[in-house]
């Protein structure tokens, strides 16, 4: 055997003998958990549900059966948390009357995914104690929150946009927000065939349906106000009557549907995203769209990378003698 040979043998016994070695490494490295720190984009949201009795009209389907709009929203948010990876953030907060009330600040979702199930599980009805649903100031309610937390959190609303008492066009309420301020996530819920609205007491027992006489059907502004003289009205009474533009339906509004128009409008005044609620894939995606991300130091575990290391090594370790034998082989069959 020349010296050659040899130099290329004794190579051959120690490169595989440092790849074994190597394997060994890679794998007891595997075993003490290593992880790296790296920016990955990650949600930060204030979610607030709006629970006014509108919200328990049922013509929403879950597993081919009728639900409220509420129960329907609640079911599509906890999959779309149960979906989020480790280092995002929810909150959790509703709407009732004209304001947005904060349950918790935004928490990791991996670390209080119980906390989260369960405070979700308890929302309902039973939490809003006014019949008024002035979604407008509890969107601006909702912006103020986002605004006074730290990091500022997207604020994600989910309503069916049935303001009660209608709004008149005239004289929507103003606010100083500024687009884009606070970004957000406008989510509409409901069917857009109108249906009655479910009555119940304080304790969420059901009382029947809100009939026509129960409910204002136009505006304040629109239905006049006293003057000087006996039976005169003021001038501007009446010149701008609720319209479908603010979500009003005159002489239906003990009827409710979702008034994805109005939503619309407000998600663009305010720089938010509008999304119609149907999928809970399609619902989840929506939360963690790039636009409301932000990228977030997270740890990444690289044990997954360590053992396909492991495996290459092994493959190294065994793939030239295979094909040698393979090749030897061959040749005696040509021989």
């Amino acid at each position: 055997m020349t010296i050659g040979a040899r130099l290329h043998d004794a190579w051959r016994h120690e490169r595989r003998r440092l790849l074994l070695i190597g394997t060994a490494f890679v794998l007891a490295a595997s075993f003490v958990q290593p992880h790296l720190t790296l920016d990955r984009p990650r949600v930060n949201h204030v979610v607030v549900l709006d629970v006014t009795q509108s919200m328990n009209v049922q013509d929403e389907l879950l597993d081919g059966q009728p639900v409220a709009r509420l129960v329907f929203a609640k079911h599509a948010l906890r999959a779309a948390i149960d979906g989020m990876p480790c280092g995002s953030k929810i909150g959790l907060g509703i709407f009732t009357e004209y304001r947005s009330y904060l349950l918790f600040a935004p928490i990791e979702v991996c670390a209080n995914r119980a906390e989260l199930r369960a405070t979700l599980a308890g929302i309902d009805n039973r939490m809003a104690w006014s019949g008024n649903s002035e979604v407008a100031k509890a969107l601006h309610s909702g912006i103020v929150i986002a605004k006074q937390l730290p990091g500022t959190p997207s604020l994600v609303f989910v309503t069916d946009g049935h303001e009660a008492p209608p709004l008149n066009p005239r004289y929507r309420p103003a606010f100083d927000d500024k687009p884009g301020e606070v970004a957000g996530l406008l989510v509409g819920v409901g069917a857009l065939q109108p249906s009655p609205i479910p009555k119940s007491d304080a304790l969420g027992r059901p009382l029947g349906v809100w009939g026509a006489d129960d409910v204002m059907q136009t505006d304040p502004r629109s239905q006049g106000r006293g003057a000087s003289v006996s039976g005169e009205r003021m001038t501007e009474d009446g010149d701008a009557p609720a319209a479908v533009a603010v979500g009003a339906t005159p002489g239906s509004e003990h009827l409710s549907s979702l008034r994805e128009a109005y939503l619309r409008l407000l998600a663009g005044e305010n720089g938010f995203t509008f999304h119609r609620l149907r999928e809970t894939e399609a619902f989840a995606a929506a939360l963690q769209a790039p636009a409301l991300a932000r990228p977030v130091p997270t740890r990444v575990d690289v044990r997954i990378a360590l053992a396909a290391l492991a495996l290459v090594l092994m493959l190294a370790w065994w793939w030239p003698p295979a094909i040698s034998v393979l090749w030897r082989r061959s040749g005696t069959r040509g021989a």
